[in-house]
């Protein structure tokens, strides 16, 4: 299928551009089912399963739920505020920072 685009116009150029780009999507998804397809069939020939292979992935054993975590400074004024050193700075911590403070001064 051979297209003269010297002869397309701009709306008829965009439009096999798109064409094309969805196309071009359209096989990489069948190319990698194949592929998927392949792996599957080797792992089960050898006697596994995807899991033994990869591990059990999105939410399996190997990522970390989410907690708490241990603070790691103390306001010297209010042994209440505590920041675990993670997210955006609490005020209390700037403003002793700014009054001279050092941050191992302020660490539990």
């Amino acid at each position: 299928m051979a297209v003269d685009i010297k002869n397309l116009n701009h709306n008829q150029l965009n439009d096999l551009i798109t064409k094309a780009q969805s196309r071009q999507q359209e096989l990489r998804k069948e190319k990698v089912a194949k592929l998927r397809d392949k792996i599957h069939a080797l792992i089960k020939a050898e006697g596994f399963s995807f899991e033994d292979v990869f591990g059990q992935g999105r939410g399996g054993k190997g990522r970390r739920a989410g907690g708490t975590v241990a603070p790691k400074y103390r306001n010297p004024a209010d042994p209440e505020q505590t920041w675990s050193g993670r997210g955006k700075r609490p005020r209390w911590f700037n403003d002793a920072l700014k009054a001279g403070k050092k941050e191992k001064d302020l660490a539990i």
